[in-house]
């Protein structure tokens, strides 16, 4: 497994500004979350999905790749920073439905 950090550097108010996927050994996402300026996000996984956030319907790039354009800045980290970022992000209730922070 990988697991990445992504810094995107922009002006969009809609748009996450931090990424974080895991990703099996082909770069496929396996889970995402994106985080926006204002603290919310929005995750994903195979089963669910909220606030709009899904997973790549390819591979991702390489870190070097995404690293190439100016507005990324990509990093390796580790199972543990994203597992987390994922138990912050993402919330069930008792009866196993799913809550946006």
């Amino acid at each position: 497994m990988i697991y990445l950090e992504v810094d995107w550097c922009h002006t969009i108010a809609v748009d996450p500004v931090k990424l974080y996927s895991e990703l099996d050994d082909e770069l496929w996402e396996l889970r995402k979350v994106e985080v926006y300026a204002d603290g919310t996000a929005g995750y994903a996984d195979a089963a669910r999905s909220t606030r709009g956030t899904k997973l790549s319907i390819e591979p991702l790039p390489s870190i070097d790749d995404i690293a190439a354009d100016p507005q990324f800045r990509p990093r390796e980290i580790s199972a543990e920073d994203f597992e987390s970022v994922w138990q912050r992000f993402t919330v069930r209730t008792d009866d196993g439905t799913d809550v946006e922070r």
